[in-house]
């Protein structure tokens, strides 16, 4: 095939990164920690407006403490957006916690308030109150945040925001998701809006809550010169190169976002067919469309998502469905799930496409001319 693949969202890299990773070798600070932490750490932490930051291994770690150190443990529940990737509910499974799944809005494929409400009146009613909501902000947007903090402060369950897909994103009275919530984090894998090939932080306001993360996230060793530890922890810092690479990246993350936006603006006025519908912008906010994504009505288009998908592979075009729901995970086909009817049907038809901020104005063409054939 002589046409170059085209990814769903590949790291973009630039020369600040390895400006940074070469300080980590000149100054030696090779192992975990360092210079490189500590300043991605407060850069980090300034950029989404909280006071403390803590860098590591991954968001999924970061989720995890975020649960352990809010006390959340064995026979609890925890109410979660069902629509996302399993990453978000899995930790609650590690503390041995039950998740209970809330589906989407229309209006902006996240999680929908109402149904938010009916899970915590149900839970009041059987004096099971879950012991926090995990908010997910799905591929680049926010969350009806405003709706959700005054729900869970009525029945006083605490939100912890999973911004893993959102960095960069904002709601109009420039808040940013992440700092919204108890306890919020973060992703830098390799296909984010940044990335430091792997890796991820928990933010927060609460200092106490922070130190207790930053002691779990190093085997919880305890302040005394031998090795001592009275909890269980883990091993799950951030490396001081890898560090770098999120720091170069950082400083470019509204220009990132700014061409996402412009890919999918194009898409938009290209793609302006019927039977094609892209994720709606809440109202609420602004959406760094990490990925663009759209739902795909057969009947009126003339083919299906399916369809759409395969024709992208046949030209060396890498798209994929939107997040199976959790409700139809076989690992989690058992939990309790608030409607699911909605995030269902845009699993059926919808579809994310190229989005990254390194797309090329001809690779795009590519991947617009691929679906334009497919319209019958």
């Amino acid at each position: 095939m002589s046409d170059q693949r085209i990814y769903l969202s590949p790291p973009h890299l630039g020369e600040r990164e390895k400006m940074f990773v070469e300080q980590a070798f000149q100054s030696n600070w090779i192992a975990p920690l360092g210079p490189n932490v500590d300043a991605f750490e407060a850069e980090f932490a300034d950029y989404i407006g909280v006071n403390h930051a803590l860098a590591l291994c991954s968001g999924t770690a970061a989720m995890h403490l975020a649960l352990l150190v809010l006390g959340i443990g064995k026979g609890d529940r925890v109410l979660v957006s069902n629509l996302t990737f399993v990453a978000s509910v899995n930790p609650i499974m590690y503390v041995g916690a039950e998740p209970v799944l809330i589906d989407c809005e229309k209006e902006s494929w996240n999680m929908d308030p109402n149904l938010l409400e009916d899970a915590l009146s149900d839970g009041e009613k059987e004096g099971n109150l879950p012991k926090a909501v995990v908010v997910v902000h799905l591929y680049g947007q926010s969350a009806n945040m405003a709706e959700i903090i005054q729900i869970c402060d009525r029945f006083g369950v605490p939100i912890i925001e999973d911004a893993a897909e959102a960095l960069g994103a904002r709601l109009h009275d420039l808040a940013k998701p992440g700092a919204l919530g108890r306890m919020g984090f973060f992703s830098f894998n390799g296909n984010k809006i940044i990335t430091t090939s792997g890796g991820g932080m928990l933010v927060c306001d609460d200092k106490i809550l922070l130190d207790h993360a930053r002691k779990l996230s190093t085997q919880a060793r305890e302040p005394v010169p031998y090795y001592e530890h009275t909890e269980i922890g883990f091993n799950y810092r951030l490396s001081n190169i890898l560090a770098g690479v999120g720091r170069g990246q950082l400083e470019l993350i509204d220009q990132r976002v700014d061409r996402r936006r412009d890919v999918f603006d194009r898409y938009r006025r290209e793609l302006d067919i019927e039977g094609l519908d892209f994720q709606p912008e809440g109202a609420w906010g602004i959406h760094t469309r990490w990925l663009t994504c759209l739902t795909v009505n057969e009947a009126a288009f003339g083919s299906s998502r399916e369809e759409m998908r395969l024709a992208c592979e046949d030209a060396n075009i890498e798209a994929r469905p939107v997040w199976k729901p959790m409700h139809l995970q076989p690992i989690y086909e058992k939990a309790i799930v608030f409607g699911g009817q909605v995030s269902e049907h845009l699993f059926n038809t919808g579809i994310c496409l190229p989005s990254g901020s390194s797309l090329t104005e001809h690779d795009q063409t590519r991947v617009i001319e691929t679906i334009k054939r497919l319209q019958k």
